[in-house]
């Protein structure tokens, strides 16, 4: 604990800055302190609001101002303290209201932002005379450490402060930062870290990241005396290196702060059954933004924050100035709405997740959520934007997009109310981020392939990594593997004879290596430029407004007009690797697609939502319109209990409909869908198609699908169980471009592809192209080699959820009850309804829905 009278902790200028601010040093902020003078690494875990900004960066304002004065030098080498966020935008947060008290403290420090939008000049100029604070992100620490002077600019450095870090460390960004660290701790000893986060589901996990590991399995190392082999490849004996100390950081947690108000949104308007839009609900988010000073109004996709600040600007009769931010948006525009809201000259803005990690915006007093959040600690993380201070309850509103999002909207609010926490667990590092930092640190400088394996098995997500497994990805740098081998330009490391180090092919390696390092994986998309027609006639060339993907441009045709940048806008054409666009005075304008950009429902508000269903008494906070909803499902069918799998069949038209509700998320049910219709077509059920949701599962055929798994032999038991995660999943991922899609982005980043080259880059179709080709293959002639188990890892637990879905069928083998129904239940209309939304397209479409939607309530219903 730190000490109870802060001047023995806080030299001056520190204290009085403190006592001329009128405040009190925290007790976490002075504990920081102390154990930074002990050379201990920390995880501080507070409320927003705490000061954990501040706490994380006073040690380093202390040491480097104690330093400074006594230094001889007039220059560091490098910088004392490296600051890592997970977005660009709260690295320059950061940055600016560090101004404030080295600048009111008198304190001769100096600190500077590197990011991806950092020009080129001012990253030169950082390295001839360093910062003494850089805040930068996890991919700039990955171009610093493959420098060549790597060791000497980080020879100076203390501290690495790593903020929102539950954020980074799930993501594959967090392998590569931790890989970073493992070099950066050879480059300087002693290196001390500190973790900052207001949401954490466990710390162990996170406390365990921040420090080096020790080898878990000293014999996953080759004998000392045998040579490090890398296949073929024979090397020299080397000494093991000493194993680095393990254990957790030193946790700090700053309990209390007040209690957020929270409420789901009370209307008079009638709840949705089903769709994402929350366009019903567009007058009440207006309202709520008249009646606060700035609000934040949070949406999970790219696709609702445009469909939404569209709708709000429709009806905002009194101009009141709201705002757009999305990650394809262009940086200056997004830049614009960032100093806009520091000056509190919004009343709202629109916003994804670009907004939603540590950034204290202004005066928001108010934080609208349309949609559900997906998860409780992303709710919790988005509450935190309003009224930034721990002893005052942050405000928040959420508005559910439909009657089951009102369930789900319900249960992260008894989770935040609780202090209830979702963050997924860190899982074992990806192999592809794996390759791309072996590549890197050949081009920092030749490398001994055993002392390699140490330094990476000292990060957290690399501690169980075994030696086969990283001479494999070694061989995949030195000759892409077995089945590439032949083609040259796959060979980009290989081994030297004098001294049996590794280092680069030639030196555009490390040129190619510098412009594509990433771990994050776009869809291929295109600028868009505004332009104007005089006549027949494209004339001026105006700004580019942002990225379209080359997906949704697909879909389009010249003249086809769609919603991007808060304004309608016509396709004119493709020119030159852009969309040039102009606009319109047309009021119905096509939605953009933009992939990837969905949260899965997390597996405790599934749970949660599960357990609404089961008990009356969990309903009672629900409105009106959605209990009785839910009670007269209780009594035409059935409300399935918390360890049920309920499976409606019922006929409907000319077709008859199996229907079940395992509450699992989108991606779990879309897989689950797959692995369905491939055994009812076996058992001769001829499926017509699925449909999924974060909620339920429809599957439609001609023929009644009860027929075949009512009685025994085979029952619905026969047609959901386990054994379908394997012969079956393995024959449909066979034939699924849900594979090669992903390896795609495996392969970029490994360095397989590499989309950027001096001077121009690789349309998507080119990357597709390509990496189809090698993925084939590899498939037919190395289906174990290390991409193709960097891509299987992540079908398994992103694009195909197989772990959720395998215990969601473990944990209902014995409790699947099968309701056969004369017609459409009320629970079922909202998974009919999507079906309705594939199938209808067109002019019209929507009137056509909506006929369809009225036409199915009243069949429920009445």
């Amino acid at each position: 604990m730190a000490s109870a009278n802060p001047a023995a902790v806080l030299p001056e200028p520190f204290a009085g800055w403190f006592a001329g601010q009128g405040w009190a040093p925290r007790p976490h902020q002075l504990a920081l302190v102390e154990k930074a003078e002990a050379g201990l690494s920390s995880l501080l875990i507070a409320p927003t609001g705490a000061g954990k900004t501040l706490a994380g960066f006073l040690p380093s304002l202390i040491e480097i101002a104690h330093e400074n004065r006594r230094r001889n030098a007039p220059v560091r080498e490098g910088p004392h303290t490296l600051y890592i966020s997970p977005l660009k935008a709260l690295a320059v947060d950061i940055a600016r209201n560090l101004e404030r008290p080295i600048a009111e403290m008198g304190l001769s420090i100096t600190h500077e932002t590197r990011t991806g939008d950092t020009p080129q000049n001012r990253r030169r100029r950082q390295k001839e005379v360093p910062p003494d604070i850089l805040l930068t992100t996890a991919e700039q620490i990955a171009l610093l450490v493959c420098q060549p002077d790597a060791a000497r600019y980080f020879s100076e450095l203390k501290v690495v402060i790593v903020d929102e870090l539950h954020a980074l460390v799930t993501s594959k960004r967090g392998d590569l930062l931790s890989l970073g660290l493992a070099r950066l701790r050879r480059h300087a000893p002693g290196l001390r870290t500190v973790g900052l986060s207001a949401t954490v589901a466990d710390p162990d996990d996170l406390r365990g990241w921040l420090v080096p590991q020790a080898l878990l399995d000293p014999d996953a190392l080759p004998d000392l005396g045998a040579p490090v082999r890398v296949d073929d490849h024979r090397g020299v004996p080397r000494r093991r290196a000493e194993a680095p100390p393990s254990g957790l950081s030193e946790l700090i947690v700053v309990e209390g702060g007040a209690k957020p108000d929270l409420s789901i949104l009370k209307t008079e308007a009638r709840v949705p059954w089903s769709g994402h839009m929350t366009r019903w609900a567009v007058p009440d988010v207006y309202a709520l933004i008249k009646a606060h000073r700035t609000t934040l109004v949070f949406v999970n996709t790219r696709s609702q924050a445009e469909t939404l600040f569209y709708e709000l600007w429709r009806i905002n009769d009194e101009t009141l100035p709201i705002a757009l931010h999305h990650g394809s948006l262009e940086r200056e525009q997004r830049r614009k709405v960032e100093a806009a809201m520091g000056r509190n000259a919004l009343r709202a803005v629109v916003c994804t997740s670009t907004l939603d990690l540590g950034i204290d915006w202004g005066d928001v007093d108010l934080v609208v959520h349309v949609g559900a959040p997906k998860g409780a600690s992303r709710l919790a993380q988005r509450i935190g934007r309003a009224n930034h201070r721990m002893d005052e309850p942050s405000k928040a509103v959420l508005v559910p997009s439909n009657r089951f999002e009102v369930m789900e909207c319900q249960a992260a609010l008894d989770a935040n109310y609780h202090g209830r926490q979702d963050t997924p667990a860190i899982k074992d590092g990806a192999l592809d981020v794996l390759a791309q930092h072996v590549l890197g640190m050949a081009v920092a400088d030749p490398f001994d392939a055993l002392d390699l394996f140490e330094e990476i098995r000292s990060a957290y997500p690399y501690r169980t990594l075994d030696w086969e497994t990283f001479e494999r990805v070694v061989d995949y740098g030195a000759t892409g593997g077995y089945a590439l081998r032949a083609y040259d330009r796959y060979a980009k490391i290989r081994r030297r004879k004098k001294d049996g180090l590794w280092s680069i092919t030639h030196p555009n390696v490390a040129k190619q290596y510098r412009l594509n390092v990433s771990t994050i994986v776009e869809l291929a998309s295109l600028p868009v430029r505004l332009v104007s027609r005089r006549g027949g006639t494209l004339t001026r060339r105006g700004p580019v407004l942002g990225q379209l993907e080359e997906y949704f441009l697909a879909t389009l045709a010249p003249g086809d007009t769609f919603l991007f940048a808060g304004q309608v806008l016509k396709l004119e054409q493709v020119l030159q690797n852009e969309v040039l666009v102009t606009k319109t005075a047309q009021t119905e304008p096509k939605i953009p697609y933009y992939g990837g950009s969905k949260f899965p429902l997390t597996t405790y508000l599934a749970a949660g939502v599960r357990q609404m269903l089961a008990d009356p008494a969990h309903r009672e906070a629900l409105p009106e319109q959605v209990r009785e909803w839910l009670d007269l499902q209780a009594v035409r069918s059935r409300l399935p209990r918390t360890d049920e799998l309920l499976v409606e069949t019922f006929p409907r038209g000319k077709r008859h409909y199996l229907v079940a509700y395992p509450f699992e998320g989108r991606l779990a049910h879309q897989t689950l869908g797959m692995l369905l219709t491939r055994r009812l077509e076996r058992a001769g059920a001829k499926p017509m198609g699925f449909v999924a949701s974060d909620y339920a599962l429809a599957i439609w055929a001609l023929e009644d699908l009860s027929v075949f798994y009512d009685d025994a032999p085979n029952t619905m038991a026969d047609l959901f169980a386990e054994d379908m995660l394997g012969d079956d999943l393995d024959e449909w991922l066979a034939d699924s471009m849900l594979m090669k899609r992903t390896f795609r982005a495996v392969a970029q980043i490994a360095h397989l592809v590499e989309r950027r080259h001096p001077g121009q880059e690789k349309t998507g179709r080119q990357i597709t192209i390509s990496t189809d080709l090698v993925y084939d293959v590899l498939r037919s002639h190395e289906p174990d080699h290390i991409l193709m188990r960097a891509t299987w890892a992540d079908a398994a637990t992103g694009l195909l959820d197989i772990r959720r879905l395998g215990e969601m069928l473990a944990r209902v083998r014995a409790h699947i009850v099968h309701v056969r129904l004369p017609r459409i239940s009320p629970l079922a209309v909202p998974i009919m309804l999507e079906i309705g939304r594939e199938s209808v397209q067109g002019e019209g479409s929507e009137m056509l829905l909506a006929e369809a939607a009225d036409e199915l309530i009243r069949e429920a219903m009445e």
